[in-house]
């Protein structure tokens, strides 16, 4: 089942040194009003500008291309790799969780998943958990999952997706005890020091006075970074709602942070990449 969410291509790409979840979203950003292809040598000098060399790209297309996200392609006589369909789906259900996704409030009431999967699909029985983990949720009990109710559409389009639908029940559900109570539970169903860490990092690595404009390519070669490392973030978080989360909560500060480098630096760096991809 091709994923793109695979933790070997969503790690933290940190500084070059993860040619392959640059690339991924490259194509997200700059492919997809083409066709989601790039020429070769477009992309090529993209990650040059991102410190990659041409050796590494061409390694990591070609892990991409074994995984089922890049096929090849000529244009006008003009090699490069397009995106699958399949990978083309994955990133527009992505756009929304990336770009769009809301959090949840305590009136959404909460989404239970309960599965059972034979032990001859057991291979299914991971892919699931996994998905389930990815899409939010967290285990309220043995075989139970729970999530804020307001993730119900993207769970069933993902779980139809990868053929993973008919394996489980969906309940939406109320918390009847109290809040503190409720507070108390969330911190045993999801590891939030975790994810309070992650995104601590992350704004660490990022927060910054802005005082000088950027230019095209600057602006480029931090939005292509800034976006490489938080968009496995939205994955690991179920947007649950504030009243449950600890106080001090980083998540806030780093979600206004990336719409913040967003605002900045999106439309200067799509300049940038648009002009090298111009030029074939």
């Amino acid at each position: 089942m091709l994923d793109l969410d695979d933790p070997a291509l969503d790690a933290p790409a940190t500084r070059g040194t993860q040619p392959r979840q640059l690339i991924v979203t490259l194509y997200g950003l700059y492919a997809r009003a083409g066709g989601g292809w790039l020429a070769v040598g477009s992309l090529v000098r993209l990650l040059a500008e991102l410190g990659v060399d041409e050796p590494a790209v061409r390694s990591s297309v070609s892990r991409l291309k074994r995984r089922g996200i890049l096929t090849p392609r000529a244009v006008d006589g003009v090699a490069g790799y397009a995106l699958t369909e399949q990978a083309q789906e994955i990133l527009r259900e992505g756009d929304y969780r990336i770009f769009e996704r809301e959090q949840a409030s305590m009136a959404d009431g909460w989404l239970l998943a309960v599965f059972s999967i034979p032990e001859s699909e057991r291979q299914k029985r991971h892919v699931l958990r996994t998905q389930l983990t990815k899409l939010g949720f967290g285990t309220a009990a043995p075989g139970v999952w729970i999530a804020p109710a307001h993730v119900y559409e993207e769970v069933g389009e993902r779980l139809t997706r990868l053929e993973l639908r008919d394996y489980v029940n969906l309940f939406r559900a109320d918390y009847l005890s109290t809040l503190p109570d409720l507070a108390d539970k969330v911190r045993q169903w999801w590891d939030l020091d975790a994810l309070e860490r992650l995104y601590a990092d992350f704004c660490a690595a990022y927060e910054t006075d802005w005082t000088d404009e950027p230019s095209e390519r600057e602006a480029f070669v931090a939005y292509v970074r800034i976006l490489t490392d938080w968009r496995r973030l939205p994955y690991l978080d179920p947007g649950l709602p504030p009243e449950v989360l600890p106080r001090r909560w980083s998540g806030t500060r780093a979600v206004a942070l990336f719409e913040s480098a967003r605002v900045r630096l999106e439309g200067p760096a799509r300049r940038h990449a648009m002009r090298i991809i111009s030029h074939r």
